[in-house]
């Protein structure tokens, strides 16, 4: 079986669709099977108080409340549709996370037939209910969440309606970027003897040796921040 090589998208289009345009047209030319955006309602996700991450501070001379970054960077639907039509043009696979229910019911209508559970929402299990229902193939991310967790998170989306075998669970470690030292590909291993899931490897470290070893070790996705 080919190892899915998703890029990481996320919010690097700062809102542009021409930016997200471009970050399609150089994933497709590297040969990626799919590009991963990131979807959500900033009113659902942040009160108009909340600071940013250390990490955003120190990569960002604007001095933006997270709100105020969500809401600059929030893709309207009619961006999100010529971002979808485009990819399928450039022949590359649309991928987005949801961060929020909205959200979820948006790529719903949109017929994605994929859906991708970013690490921060593993644990939220109103939003797992509400994705799992739908039984469609599922990548997870692991985050910081421990063995228990991600049992859970699985559990609840087999009773909402998802089987097992559509349920892909990627280890990662939240770090940006994430330091050799502390990527414990055994930890992917663990899951997949513990849980019984296919597995995978969400990539936040600044080389390519990881990713490699992942894929060595059995990892069905990749996907590359």
């Amino acid at each position: 079986m080919k190892t899915l090589i998703i890029a990481e998208a996320g919010v690097n289009h700062n809102g542009s669709l021409h930016i997200a345009k471009k970050l399609i047209n150089i994933a497709a030319k590297i040969g990626v099977d799919a590009i991963k955006f990131q979807i959500y309602s900033t009113d659902e996700l942040a009160t108009k108080y909340s600071k940013l991450a250390k990490y955003q501070r120190t990569n960002t001379k604007y001095k933006y409340t997270q709100y105020e970054m969500l809401k600059k960077y929030e893709l309207s639907n009619e961006s999100l549709k010529k971002i979808i039509q485009y990819s399928k043009i450039k022949k590359i696979k649309f991928l987005a996370s949801a961060f929020d229910i909205s959200s979820i019911k948006k790529l719903n209508n949109l017929k994605m037939n994929t859906f991708k559970i970013p690490s921060g929402e593993i644990t939220n299990y109103n939003y797992l209910k509400y994705i799992g229902k739908y039984n469609k193939k599922i990548i997870i991310s692991s985050g910081m969440s421990n063995l228990r967790e991600i049992k859970e998170a699985i559990n609840i989306l087999k009773s909402s309606g998802t089987k097992k075998s559509n349920i892909t669970v990627m280890h990662c470690t939240t770090d940006y970027p994430t330091k050799i030292i502390d990527v414990n590909l055994r930890a992917m291993l663990t899951i997949k003897e513990k849980i019984g899931v296919n597995v995978g490897y969400s990539d936040h470290t600044t080389n390519i040796e990881v990713p490699i070893a992942a894929v060595a070790l059995g990892a069905k996705i990749i996907e590359k921040h």
